[in-house]
């Protein structure tokens, strides 16, 4: 038998039998901890499973379960695990739709008359235990697409064939797990003995295919890892993001609400957070004023034939909404600012000397999302982008492209964010302009985080279509991601559009464009805001900073001569002088996160002063309301959090 060569990279090398096993060879050539955790290998930029017979010379990579990669393996395993459990709990009366990986877990849709609840999970994870005691392995096997479409035929698996149709390929893999068969790439798992620490987490209505007007279906969300100790701290950071969410908060701290009447994903901010709101604008302002912006203000609406001219019909007309007619004449809602800010450098003609020019604004769009897919401040209909739009020449792009770097972390940091990760998004499937502006404004992107010196990672195809980008996910309180900042380089709209500066050497020339949002928009931003903190904003951006109180209704006229006086200078203060018991009211200003109470007894009258308890329980020596108005202004001078 013909033999080949099989290396572990930065290891071993041994010649083994042609035909031989992904585990066997690494059962010569690794051993210890690391063939143990070893789920599955890499070669040749592919994941192989450890069934996978090799049949030339190779280079594997081992990969562990506890890794990233050995993470996502285990959990789509245990999809499959999870899927063959209900199959095997309720046969027939229950059709499979699909079942990924995701990040912290997986789930799997199924198509049943009387949906799954969480009552149905101590069975299916009964079922899912007894399997995995029983070993039962993943096999794979390549099938022809008829072939493939003829087995699901007989089993009456309609999700599966509409999958099938669709595709075009001449064969597919399907993995075999005791009586259930998926279609499926893979890798899994060798066998069932491997998914030892699983939990079934919640379940969702979910669309086939995300679209309304097909079947509704029951996603079952579960995760798993590779030792309790990860599930543990893993449902620990669950528990606190649920007393995080900002729903619940921003239903509890009065800062929004969404109305059916008025329609879903449409936010009406209350009072409290409208403040809240105020504030974030007003610094955002003042910065990007500091660093050489000029503001501006477009409207909501434009002619259809906008959006034709910019490409976002072409490219993201699903994402708008339908044009509506006035004077004859087709408009439509803006989904993004841009166009407008174009115009604007339109109105005048422009030199050389005037660049870069920076402009920038809140200005409010309107993108169509599916009404599943909607969640709070977090995806909605109707958002606030913190725009700008910055027109420059060749030679300034990386040195602007270094400023709004700079612009944007320092704003991040101001609110609470000093840990994120930099993605670095290139060309997509479908894009317009020349490959050699596409290279120029790659390489510019590229060239600012390296001179900045920020780590980051290459994000293959997932720049816009007029442009790459650089994105900014940034890191909670409890660690999770959240997409918030992009800055892209666009050759695009300047040629679309037909813009253009008079040069040094008297010539036309075009300008390049860079859009960002450092925010991404003031929605979700505060509802990432919201959970950060959990609701307990530092004094600066707290839209309460301050509830004054009364322990009699002797000392409510001294305490409104406080409140006004206080109010006077600007802080953000109410009043409590109920005929009710001081604690209740300390309780009710600590369920709303207030930073300070300012309490007044008749000490307090007398000697013109008032007691201050932080929201933690601690009381400050007592001051006059002086020397409070001086506390309060030099802790919003350092932000503290």
């Amino acid at each position: 038998m013909a033999e080949i060569q099989v290396s572990v990279q930065d290891g071993e090398s041994k010649a083994f039998p042609q035909g031989v096993t992904v585990a066997e060879a690494l059962k010569e050539l690794v051993s210890g901890k690391q063939r143990k955790q070893s789920v599955a290998v890499r070669s040749n930029g592919q994941l192989l499973d450890l069934s996978t017979t090799l049949d030339g010379d190779t280079v594997i990579e081992p990969v562990s379960i506890r890794s990233e990669e050995g993470l996502e393996i285990l959990r789509h395993s245990t999809a499959h695990l999870m899927a063959l459990a209900v199959k095997e709990l309720y046969g027939d009366a229950v059709k499979v739709a699909i079942g990924p990986a995701i990040e912290d877990g997986y789930y799997y849709d199924f198509d049943r008359e009387k949906a799954f609840s969480t009552e149905d999970f101590e069975a299916i994870e009964a079922k899912m235990t007894e399997l995995v005691n029983a070993r039962i392995p993943f096999e794979r096997r390549e099938v022809s697409r008829e072939e493939a479409i003829k087995f699901f035929e007989e089993l009456g698996e309609e999700y599966k064939l509409e999958l099938l149709r669709d595709m075009d390929v001449d064969t597919v893999s399907l993995y075999t797990h005791g009586k259930f068969v998926d279609l499926c790439r893979g890798p899994h798992v060798p066998d069932a003995s491997w998914i030892k620490v699983f939990k079934l987490l919640r379940v969702a209505g979910s669309y086939w295919r995300g679209d309304e007007t097909r079947p509704m279906l029951t996603r079952i969300y579960g995760t798993a890892f590779a030792d309790k100790k990860e599930l543990k701290a893993y449902l620990q950071r669950l528990e606190e993001a649920r007393k995080r969410d900002h729903r619940k908060l921003g239903k509890q701290l009065g800062l929004f609400t969404i109305q059916d009447q008025i329609g879903p994903g449409l936010i009406l901010w209350q009072p409290r957070g409208a403040l809240l709101r105020r504030l974030l604008e007003d610094y955002w302002k003042d910065e990007h004023y500091k660093n050489g912006y000029q503001l501006l203000y477009t409207p909501h609406i434009a002619r259809q034939d906008l959006w034709k001219t910019s490409g976002h019909l072409d490219f993201y007309g699903e994402n708008m909404y339908s044009a509506m007619e006035i004077d004859e004449v087709e408009y439509q809602l803006k989904p993004m600012n841009c166009p407008f800010h174009i115009g604007v450098y339109k109105a005048d003609k422009h030199s050389y000397r005037e660049f870069p020019i920076r402009w920038c604004e809140l200005g409010t769009v309107y993108r169509y999302e599916r009404t599943g897919a909607l969640h709070g401040l977090m995806r909605v209909r109707g958002f606030t982008q913190d725009d700008a739009h910055i027109f420059c020449r060749p030679d300034q792009l990386e040195e602007e492209i270094f400023n709004i770097i700079d612009l944007n972390l320092h704003i991040l940091k101001t609110f609470g964010f000093d840990q994120y990760d930099v993605y670095l998004s290139t060309r997509p499937e479908k894009y317009v302009g020349s490959d050699e502006h596409w290279e120029l404004a790659t390489a510019a992107l590229k060239q600012a985080l390296d001179k900045k010196e920020l780590n980051y990672e290459i994000d293959p195809g997932e720049g816009v279509f007029y442009g790459p980008k650089i994105d900014i996910k940034i890191k909670d309180q409890i660690g999770r991601s959240w997409q918030c900042s992009t800055i892209q380089v666009d050759f695009n709209l300047p040629e679309r559009f037909q813009m253009g500066y008079t040069g040094d050497d008297g010539a036309e020339h075009q300008p390049i464009m860079i859009h960002r949002a450092l925010m991404g928009s003031l929605e979700r931003f505060i509802g990432v805001l919201i959970e950060h903190y959990a609701g307990a904003f530092p004094l600066w951006l707290a839209p309460e900073q301050a509830r004054i109180m009364n322990i009699t209704d002797d000392q409510a006229e001294y305490c409104e001569q406080v409140y006004a006086k206080l109010r006077a200078q600007g802080v953000r203060i109410e009043k409590d002088l109920r005929n009710e018991k001081l604690n209740y009211k300390i309780r009710e200003a600590q369920m709303m996160k207030v930073p300070y109470m300012l309490i007044i007894g008749e000490r307090e009258k007398e000697e013109g002063t008032v007691t201050v308890r932080q929201k933690d329980g601690k009381n400050l020596p007592a001051m006059t309301p002086e020397a409070f108005v001086d506390l309060v202004i030099d802790e919003c001078r350092r932000r503290d959090a």
